[in-house]
């Protein structure tokens, strides 16, 4: 039995608020259970520097936690004057996997940047943050009427383990911190796998356990694709 009495194929509750913020050209507060992300989508006339006269744009992504966001408080990192090796890897990820599903030609020389503030952390806040972002992806470049759509597909990520020799999916906290083995998987609806981290965590796995987790990560990103349809209106 999971400590949540949930099936080991039973995601967490999905909750996805669109347009959350006033000033965001896209906005969304995203909840897997009880972790909570707000995530904002600013449109920008300009590209990085080794962009300028491509005729393409960029899609970026940073990524935080309130100092309070766990069960205990954690100093701000601008306070400590530098990012961890953590924040810089899941904000890398998440602009990496949003970038995958998006034409930047189309997009035109203009850049985007999704800030992923997590308000309250009970596991899967890199999963939650990929899969809020496209979400305010969307309603942002909706703002800007382009001849083109430069969204191609759809992306969600979701967190998936093996948690007392069961796989199982959307890790919360108990089970993260415990499980023998923990992945996250990024996929398009389309079936295709952006990326897909799995690490073991005391106890290998084989290539059927590996397998079975994303079996589970297809099962997931299917409700969290139907959830973002909701919340776009599409």
């Amino acid at each position: 039995m999971r400590p949540s009495g949930r099936a080991p194929d039973q995601m967490r509750a999905i909750i996805i608020e669109p347009n959350y913020t006033r000033h965001a050209e896209g906005s969304v507060l995203i909840g897997f259970g009880d972790t909570k992300v707000l995530v904002t989508a600013s449109v920008e006339e300009r590209v990085p520097p080794f962009l300028r006269g491509k005729g393409e744009g960029w899609v970026t992504a940073e990524y935080g936690m309130l100092p309070r966001a766990t069960h205990t408080r954690g100093n701000r990192e601008a306070a400590k004057g530098k990012q961890s090796g953590r924040t810089q890897e899941i904000q890398r990820l998440i602009g990496r996997s949003l970038r995958a599903v998006v034409d930047l030609k189309a997009l035109g020389e203009r850049q985007i940047t999704l800030d992923c503030d997590v308000l309250q952390a009970d596991g899967g806040t890199r999963t939650a943050s990929i899969s809020g972002a496209w979400v305010a992806l969307r309603l942002a470049i909706d703002t800007l009427n382009l001849p083109v759509d430069p969204i191609q597909r759809k992306v969600a990520a979701v967190s998936c383990g093996i948690y007392e020799g069961t796989p199982v999916l959307d890790l919360d906290y108990p089970e993260d911190s415990s499980a023998h083995c923990d992945g996250n998987f990024v996929l398009t609806d389309d079936n295709n796998i952006i990326e897909a981290q799995v690490t073991a965590e005391g106890a290998c796995y084989d290539e059927e356990g590996l397998l079975r987790l994303l079996r589970l990560a297809r099962i997931g990103c299917a409700e969290i694709f139907a959830a973002q349809a909701r919340a776009v209106g599409r």
